[in-house]
């Protein structure tokens, strides 16, 4: 803008229908909607992560990540019948002018644009604000059958928002949006973020990154890898020659995507 199956990535797939040995069953059961049950995805999980184009649902793995709005029930209730978890993908540090809610948000807290065409980050330290906006979202998502959220544009602090966020607005945020989610029974991933992986690794339930080989970080992740939970994690510029076999001893979910983040990957 990230199964009865604990395996250690190996080989190299191709294509957006190449399944390059990711079949496996989803690890844990799907959410009762009791207190403290939701999905807990362990190291070494296969998964899919497409957010544009006409979804793809014959890559065989347990695990789809795909964008919240664009898609429905139906799609949902499919992807269950032939075995996946399914992720709710959202933005939940940047407002975005493409979205059905985009009207509901005061231009008090929206700052400046985050790199990508129609978003702008949010003033994170508006909980009054932001809180019921993302509750209705996550609401969607359960509403759906999603068993979890990916919520995006969780390091703002990091970057020129128009905010003067601090580390401990963005933790605060952060432990907010965990929150609502697991209070709706679906589990949780922290989106890049590395600074705060040590703060917030018992919060959330996996971590999604990016392109953290390109720039030296897996090593960064491994908190979440030790504690059980995975790690999905895709690449977009190095070729899986360059990423798989660290990715391999880190236990990471690896993919080569494209930014368009379409149907096609490569799997290590």
């Amino acid at each position: 803008m990230v199964v009865l199956l604990a395996l250690v990535l190996t080989g190299c797939g191709s294509g957006s229908g190449s399944s390059g040995g990711d079949t496996g069953g989803a690890d844990g059961e799907a959410s009762s909607g009791a207190p403290g049950e939701w999905w807990r995805p362990r190291p070494g999980l296969a998964w899919q992560w497409q957010l544009t184009g006409r979804l793809d649902t014959s890559v065989d793995v347990p695990v789809y990540d795909i964008d919240g709005f664009h898609h429905s029930k139906e799609t949902v209730d499919a992807l269950h019948r032939d075995g996946r978890k399914v992720v709710c993908y959202l933005s939940t540090g940047a407002w975005e002018d493409f979205r059905p809610d985009a009207d509901d948000f005061p231009r008090s807290v929206i700052g400046r644009g985050n790199g990508w065409e129609g978003e702008r980050w949010l003033d994170v330290r508006r909980t009054d604000v932001l809180e019921p906006l993302m509750a209705e979202r996550l609401d969607m998502c359960r509403d759906k059958g999603f068993d979890a959220v990916e919520p995006d544009n969780m390091d703002g602090y990091r970057n020129r928002t128009g905010f003067p966020l601090t580390a401990a607005d963005q933790l605060r945020y952060n432990r907010l949006i965990a929150r609502l989610a697991h209070e709706r029974g679906m589990a949780v991933g922290l989106k890049n973020d590395l600074d705060q992986i040590p703060a917030l690794v018992g919060d959330f339930d996996f971590a999604v990154n990016e392109q953290c080989a390109q720039y030296g970080e897996c090593d960064r992740l491994t908190p979440f890898v030790a504690a059980g939970k995975a790690v999905f994690h895709a690449e977009y510029e190095l070729p899986t020659a360059r990423f798989c076999a660290d990715s391999r001893r880190l236990r990471l979910s690896s993919l080569l995507k494209r930014y368009s983040l379409d149907a096609w990957r490569r799997t290590c």
